[in-house]
C-alpha cells in the first residue's frame, strides 16, 4: 500500500530515495516524544532539526536556493508517514515545508531577502485576513493579532494575511499574504486545545509593523497560480500550482497520517487483549470479535482510499500546471474544485477511520497517553478547520455539479 514511485520523476528517483524513505530513520523517535510534543504545546527544535537533516523543507523549494524543487506528492506521502508518528509534527512539518513553495511566489526580491540571508529560513502563516493593511510610503503599516500561526516558534518570518486597500478610489480591496520577519511581532501564549495540541498555532501580536511593497503576495494571484515568483520558474509546473491545489493537501495528509498512526497502535494493542469478564465475559481474545474485525477492516479501507485519491489529484494538479505552462490546456474551474473536494473528503475518511477505532478501545483508550484517542483528537482538529470541514467544502462541490454559483475558496 506504499508503492509511489510511480508518482515521481524518473530522474530524481535515481538522484536519492523519495522524502518518506529519507524519514523513516527518524521516525521512532518523533513517536516517543509525540505525547511530550502535544503536552509541550509546540513542535520541538528537535524534530525540526531531524526533518532538516533529511531534506523536508527542501523538497519543494527552488533549486536556485539549495532546494529539491521536486513533487509536492513527495511532500504529501511523506508528510501522510510522519504524521502517523507524530500529527501535530507533521501539520506543522508540511506547513513549513509547503511554505517554501509559497515563498517562491512571491517577488524575486522576497526569496533573495529571506534565503540570500538564511537558506535554512522558515516560515509560518496565519492566513485569515481579518485586517486591514494601511498604505503608505512604499509600502504598508499592520497593526493587531494574527491568529492560529501554526509552528510560529520554529519559523523566522511570518505570512500574515491582510486587505490591502486600492489605491484608487472605486478600486476593490485585495486581500493578501504580507511577509514579516519574526523580529517584528511577539507570540501570545493562546494555544491551548484539545486536538493537534503540539502545533503551537499561537497568535502573532504586530504593533505598527512596516512592510515594503514588494513583500506581499495577492490572494487572487496566488490561487490562480499566476505569480509574480512563478513566472521564474516556468517549465516544472511546480510553482505555477494554484495556491488551493497545493497547500491543503499537506493540511489533509495530517489527518490521514494521524489515522494510518491509530491504526497501527490498535492492531499492536489489540491482537493481544483479551477482556477481564462482565458483559463480554472473561478471557475471550478481543481480536477474535466480529465487531473489531470489521472495525479494523472498515479503517483499513478507509485510511488506503484516502491516501490513494490524496496522492492522485495532488500529482494531478502539478500536471496540470505544467501542461498550463506549455500552453497545452488551462486549469478549469471544475479542476480546481475536484482537488478540494478530494482534500476534504479524504479527511472526512480519515475521520470515519479514527471514529471506528477509537469507539472500541476500552477504558484503556481514555488514556491521555494512547496514541488511538490522541489521533481521534487530531484528526478532528484538522476536520475542524475551514479549509478541509466537509460539510463547508462539501456544499461548494454541490454547488458545482449542481450549475449554480460555488461558494467558497477554490
Amino acid at each position: 500500500m506504499n508503492s509511489t514511485a510511480a508518482l515521481f520523476p524518473a530522474s530524481m528517483r535515481a538522484e536519492k530515495p523519495c522524502l518518506a524513505q529519507r524519514i523513516a530513520p527518524v521516525l521512532d523517535e518523533i513517536r516517543a516524544a509525540a505525547r511530550d510534543t502535544e503536552k509541550a504545546g509546540r513542535v520541538p527544535a528537535r524534530n525540526i532539526d531531524l526533518l532538516r537533516g533529511v531534506g523536508y523543507f527542501d523538497i519543494v523549494k527552488p533549486g536556485r536556493f539549495g532546494g529539491d524543487q521536486g513533487s509536492f506528492a513527495e511532500l504529501v506521502d511523506a508528510n501522510i508517514e510522519l504524521s502517523s508518528a507524530c500529527a501535530s509534527t507533521g501539520w506543522v512539518a508540511g506547513l513549513l515545508s509547503a511554505h517554501q513553495w509559497l515563498l517562491a511566489m512571491f517577488d524575486e526580491r522576497v526569496q533573495q531577502e529571506v534565503w540570500g540571508t538564511n537558506p535554512d529560513a522558515l516560515v509560518c502563516g496565519s492566513y485569515a485576513p481579518t485586517r486591514m493593511a494601511e498604505r503608505v510610503e512604499g509600502g504598508f503599516r499592520l497593526s493587531g493579532d494574527w491568529a492560529f500561526a501554526s509552528g510560529c516558534e520554529n519559523a523566522q518570518w511570518a505570512l500574515c494575511a491582510a486587505i490591502i486597500p486600492p489605491k484608487i478610489e472605486g478600486e476593490r480591496a485585495v486581500p493578501s499574504f504580507l511577509l514579516v520577519p519574526a523580529s517584528d511581532y511577539t507570540i501570545a501564549e493562546t494555544w491551548d486545545v484539545v486536538g493537534l495540541a503540539g502545533t503551537g498555532s499561537k497568535s502573532l501580536i504586530l504593533k505598527d509593523v512596516y512592510v515594503p511593497e514588494h513583500r506581499i503576495l495577492a490572494f487572487p494571484d496566488a490561487t490562480a497560480g499566476r505569480t509574480p515568483g512563478g513566472r521564474g520558474y516556468e517549465g516544472i509546473g511546480l510553482f505555477n500550482i494554484p495556491l488551493l491545489m497545493g497547500i491543503p493537501f499537506c493540511l489533509g495528509s495530517a489527518a490521514i497520517g494521524a489515522a494510518k498512526g491509530a491504526l497501527t497502535s490498535y492492531l499492536d494493542h489489540m491482537g493481544t487483549r483479551i477482556t477481564r469478564g462482565a458483559v463480554a465475559g472473561g478471557n475471550n481474545k478481543i481480536a477474535e470479535f466480529p465487531t473489531i474485525q470489521l472495525r479494523v477492516a472498515e479503517a483499513s479501507a478507509s485510511i488506503d482510499a484516502a491516501r490513494e485519491i490524496m496522492l492522485r489529484d495532488v500529482a494531478r494538479a502539478q500536471r496540470l500546471a505544467q501542461e498550463r505552462e506549455n500552453g497545452t490546456v488551462e486549469i478549469t474551474e471544475e479542476d480546481r474544485i475536484l482537488a478540494r473536494r478530494t482534500q476534504s473528503f479524504a479527511v472526512s475518511l480519515s475521520l470515519q477511520a479514527v471514529e471506528a477505532l477509537n469507539a472500541s478501545t476500552g477504558g484503556l483508550g481514555l488514556q491521555m497517553s494512547n496514541p488511538v484517542q490522541r489521533a481521534w483528537r487530531d484528526a478532528n482538529a484538522v476536520g475542524r478547520h475551514i479549509s478541509m470541514n466537509w460539510d463547508a467544502v462539501g456544499t461548494m462541490v454541490g454547488q458545482h455539479l449542481l450549475g449554480l454559483p460555488p461558494k467558497g475558496q477554490y
